[in-house]
């Protein structure tokens, strides 16, 4: 009798360890028909606004689809049989509008099970180029917008591993093309091969690389050699009718520019030696410039392996970086250069210096300005007005710069300088036009620019669009939007003289729909699109944005959604759903971005699903770790993470609609990271769902998320934050879904799987599920309706049906 108790013992030890044999799933009915509802297009519109081109795709890939060949090299995912991204997104369809007027016309000529990506409009906007995927690679087509017909140009051998293979030149009479080289080698199968040594490392004694965990880097010398094969291409000359001709050789080619004028081209290769610490765009790289012909002018770049580099997120290499070409000259060059060494930790007066140089590149190199920050860009005007921008993690500060490039003398003019996390006194983002080598320049009339503006506040969103004399720094309001009952987004700019703008309007039952907006003329709207809704089940949802504070009276916010059997008076479970967000100030930290005429639109990882199953849902709820002066915002993480989502239940518990012993919490990345650390540290949830997150931050000891500082600088934050280290405080059962193919830095599928070995050996509820193919964010249609699924079989059971489960377990 003892064996046998012995026996039954082991026996339920073993099957409680072991795999459910599961086949995909679909979650119930009312979700099926949100999650299967059809995709709007996306649209291209021309910059005159004339000719618009629509982009139709299915709403997920297929596991078929994530089930291709794919090698994970460098940083990179490629299908090795079609030579692309094997993460693409896929178009299946192409239409097209002409002049603002009729129904989008179907494209003519187009491939039966199309596979499109990589689109691109030339210089003239006459024509856009898109590659088709087929079975044993990927061709180069022509689509002309005047009579909508698409067109072969190559053969399935184009090289689309590096991103997209076509750059148009300037007369817009045809392309370079990267292709697959004749002399490619075979790959190796990396499974099957033999090993001829041992895979080593060395460090040199005194050189620091704390370089953060990243994902699919290169582990071998067969990898090495796979990717230099997939990498390396050949560059073509294609013109509008098919005639290829070599324009130049072998080599890695990472990118490739034509100057304003077109008579020179600026061109990246990568070379060797290889990395097995960092991704492909830190491996060693030439940049030179060559004639349009194909001759070379001069070698302007040469960078060196970056492995290593100082510490801090502004931390830069020296040298030349960010060499481009000046968009209102026929051909010059400028690039930044630091002025600090590279290192955030030395006090200097200014930080990067801003030089260029005029074709043929054998001249006098000028510097143009400093900036006192890192520099993060410049949008280019006229010979005397340019824009510059730089920033500074550290103190979440940017300023915006208006210089005279032909008098490097004159000090540049300070427009702005403020916190970029404050979101209600951003001045918007200045607007572009095309000027005679149809590059984007700065619009600018008699010292005269414009700025677009999201209009965020107290009172809600009112995008704006004013007009600042850049030389008194006055600015004048020439528009504001003023609907209550909608949401209006001004996408961009089409002529500013004639007034006429893109814009977006939805209200939360109103799909967006694009329109053109004359301000000139009395806010004229003329439609563009007629999208219907797709979410009938839900268009008549109770939706309001919701404020409330937190203990310390921070002002926080959350959409909040009421189910679609709502009855005054009854109580509901609730989901919360959140990501948090690192402030370093209280001000920034409590302003509110969302809207209530937002529309409701329930993409994949949404919890708005589940109004249709009886929860109230509070989506976005505002979850700020704040950390002033001297203090970073995960000094105090998780004791602002309990504050906010204490104030959250608070909050609806008091408008009367939930029963707040039944409330689950989630998120996906560092949402999921925030649910685990809640549901460890505090008991105000029935349940948690976490998909994709980390969980052990010693497995990420050189930084993470917004922490700079390393494990051994900061081990009792790395400690405290880590829902690992606190496995046995948790007792709330807790979902875990993770991609088996996360690619995302530090959510490796290994924190998932070893945070729930510790609960399940300390007896936590939990359950894992491990994706097959996914990556970080989850694509194929199978996976999603399985999660689904798993996310309402858990909310069911730990949340709705919370009391009648205990008190069956407790009975049995």
């Amino acid at each position: 009798m003892r064996f046998l108790h012995i026996c039954l013992l082991l026996f339920f030890v073993i099957t409680g360890y072991a795999q459910e044999n599961l086949g995909y799933q679909k979650p119930h009915d009312n979700i099926l028909e949100l999650a299967e509802a059809p995709l709007a297009p996306s649209i291209r519109m021309d910059s005159e606004g004339k000719n618009i081109v629509f982009l139709y795709r299915s709403a997920y890939k297929t596991i078929e689809e994530l089930s291709e060949t794919e090698m994970r090299l460098g940083g990179l995912r490629i299908n090795p049989e079609t030579n692309i991204g094997s993460r693409t997104r896929f178009y299946n369809n192409i239409k097209v509008k002409h002049n603002q007027k009729g129904q989008p016309k179907a494209v003519s000529g187009l491939p039966e099970n199309g596979r499109f990506a990589n689109f691109l409009w030339a210089p003239n906007q006459e024509y856009m180029t898109f590659t088709n995927t087929v079975a044993n690679g990927t061709e180069l087509w022509l689509l002309t917008i005047a009579n909508a017909r698409a067109t072969k140009l190559t053969k399935p051998n184009l090289n689309a591993n590096m991103g997209n293979p076509a750059v148009w030149l300037k007369n817009s009479e045809a392309l370079l093309v990267t292709m697959l080289s004749e002399t490619k080698k075979p790959l190796i199968n990396t499974k099957e091969a033999v090993p001829t040594g041992p895979t080593i490392s060395t460090s040199t004694a005194g050189v620091k690389a704390q370089n953060r965990t990243y994902q699919d880097l290169l582990k071998n010398k067969n990898d090495e050699h796979n990717f230099e094969q997939l990498a390396q291409s050949v560059l073509y000359k294609v013109t509008l009718d098919g005639i290829t001709t070599l324009w130049k050789g072998e080599a890695m080619y990472r990118g490739i520019s034509f100057s304003p004028d077109g008579n020179y081209v600026l061109i990246t290769t990568i070379d060797k030696p290889f990395s097995y610490l960092v991704p492909y765009y830190r491996f060693p790289s030439k940049t030179s410039v060559y004639k349009a012909n194909g001759d070379l002018v001069k070698t302007m770049l040469q960078v060196p392996l970056i492995e290593d580099l100082p510490q801090g997120f502004m931390a830069e290499r020296t040298g030349m970086r960010d060499l481009n070409w000046r968009n209102d000259k026929p051909a010059t060059l400028y690039w930044a250069e630091v002025l600090d060494g590279g290192d955030p930790s030395n006090e200097v007066p200014y930080r990067d210096e801003v030089f260029q140089q005029d074709a043929p590149f054998n001249g006098a190199v000028t510097s143009l300005l400093k900036t006192k920050d890192r520099f993060r860009g410049i949008i280019w005007g006229t010979d005397n007005v340019a824009i510059a921008t730089d920033y500074w993690w550290n103190t979440r500060n940017t300023r915006t710069y208006v210089f005279n490039p032909s008098n490097p003398d004159q000090e540049a003019t300070v427009l702005f300088d403020r916190n970029y996390q404050d979101v209600y006194s951003n001045p918007g983002s200045f607007v572009y036009t095309k000027n005679k080598f149809n590059e984007y320049v700065l619009d600018l009339h008699a010292n005269k620019a414009y700025l677009i503006g999201d209009g965020y506040s107290d009172a809600g969103k009112f995008p704006f669009i004013d007009e600042i004399n850049l030389e008194s720094q006055k600015t004048k309001r020439l528009y504001q939007s003023r609907l209550t009952d909608k949401l209006e987004s001004i996408s961009s700019a089409i002529n500013t003289q004639d007034g006429t703008y893109l814009v977006r309007i939805e209200s939360k039952n109103e799909f967006p729909n694009y329109y053109i907006r004359n301000i000139n003329k009395r806010n004229r709207l003329i439609p563009l699109t007629t999208f219907e809704n797709p979410f009938k089940s839900i268009q008549n949802v109770k939706k309001e944005v919701i404020s409330y504070k937190r203990a310390d009276g921070l002002d926080l916010s959350g959409t909040l959604y009421l189910p679609t059997n709502f009855e005054e008076g009854k109580k509901y479970p609730m989901i919360l759903w959140a990501y948090p967000r690192e402030y370093k100030d209280k001000s920034s930290a409590g302003q509110n971005t969302s809207s209530s005429n937002e529309f409701t639109y329930p993409y994949y990882g949404s919890p708005i699903y589940w109004v249709t199953r009886g929860y109230v849902v509070l989506d976005d709820a505002a979850f700020p770790i704040i950390g002033e002066g001297n203090e970073e915002p995960n000094d105090s993480f998780i004791k602002q993470l309990i504050a906010n989502g204490k104030a959250a239940i608070d909050a609806v518990d008091a408008m009367g609609y939930i029963d707040r012993n039944r409330v689950a919490v989630g998120g996906h990345s560092y949402g999921a990271f925030m649910t685990a650390n809640l549901l460890s540290h505090s008991n105000l949830f029935a349940a948690g769902i976490a998909r994709s997150g980390a969980y052990n931050r010693t497995l990420t000891p050189f930084g993470f998320q917004s922490e700079e500082r390393n494990y051994w600088e900061a081990p009792e934050i790395y400690y405290n934050m880590s829902p690992f280290m606190h496995a046995d405080k948790m007792k709330t059962p807790l979902l875990l879904i993770h991609g088996e193919a996360d690619n995302n830095s530090g959510t490796y599928p290994l924190q998932s799987e070893r945070y729930f070995n510790a609960l399940k050996g300390l007896g936590a509820p939990v359950r894992l599920v491990m994706l097959p193919k996914e990556s970080h964010g989850y694509a194929a249609k199978e996976s999603i309706l399985h999660m689904l699924w798993e996310q309402d079989e858990w909310l069911e059971t730990h949340v709705k049906n919370k009391e009648i489960n205990t008190n069956k377990t407790s009975q049995n």
